[in-house]
């Protein structure tokens, strides 16, 4: 699942590649998609290789692979190719679109800031891509706020989708109960008898609590922005 940047800036490179059998450069990646730096580009990068359509080659300065692409773009005979590229610091999860969508319960907002208020009762529905409801258990949305979670690409007033899972695995942004009454939306790692509530913006800092004060309600699958 790619964002529209992301899909834009995979498909531009494969195209330039295909017809040119040179890569784009980052000033003409920038200018095709419209950003106003380079490091936007840089991001892109690294999250479509954290998705896995391209791969990073650790002996060949400024390049990565092509792996795959999205069956939309998909072409028979298709082989990975180099790029130019470069490391910045990794963004993270994507939002998809398509035509076939399930409402989903908004159960009110969580914070990607302090903690609020736990989440009680759900205040509407959206309509949410049936791809980002892999797997099973009961999937739910809450509506962001706050921006201690804005390098891991979500912002305020962003729409998450949560798939019910009462564990994690250090990594996962999910949605932790604290201290029975407070829900917030954080990176979740385990540290001994601790678990740690990681902010994605070094303006906030890393929480720990006792692991018994600590209760995961769920793990991010999906986002939803409106622009």
């Amino acid at each position: 699942m790619l964002t529209r940047k992301q899909l834009q800036l995979l498909d531009f490179i494969n195209r330039r590649m295909t017809r040119d059998g040179v890569p784009p450069s980052f000033d003409e990646m920038k200018e095709a998609l419209d950003l106003r730096s380079k490091s936007g580009i840089h991001r892109l990068i690294t999250a479509l290789e954290e998705r896995g359509f391209i791969r990073r080659l650790a002996h060949r300065a400024r390049a990565i692979e092509i792996l795959k692409l999205p069956e939309a773009m998909e072409a028979p005979g298709f082989k990975p190719r180099v790029i130019e590229g470069d490391r910045s610091d990794p963004p993270a999860r994507a939002l998809p679109v398509e035509t076939q969508a399930m409402d989903l319960p908004v159960m009110g907002r969580i914070a990607a800031g302090v903690p609020i208020e736990a989440i009680s009762e759900v205040s509407h529905t959206v309509a949410v891509p049936g791809s980002m409801l892999s797997g099973q258990g009961h999937h739910y949305a809450l509506e962001v706020k706050g921006d201690s979670m804005i390098e891991a690409g979500i912002n305020d007033g962003d729409v998450v989708v949560i798939r019910e899972s009462p564990s994690a695995d250090n990594g996962d942004i999910v949605v932790a109960l604290v201290e029975g009454h407070e829900a917030t939306l954080k990176r979740f790692r385990r540290k001994g008898n601790a678990i740690a509530l990681e902010a994605a913006n070094p303006a906030y800092e890393t929480r720990v609590y006792p692991d018994d004060q600590v209760k995961v309600q769920g793990k991010l699958v999906g986002l939803i922005r409106t622009y």
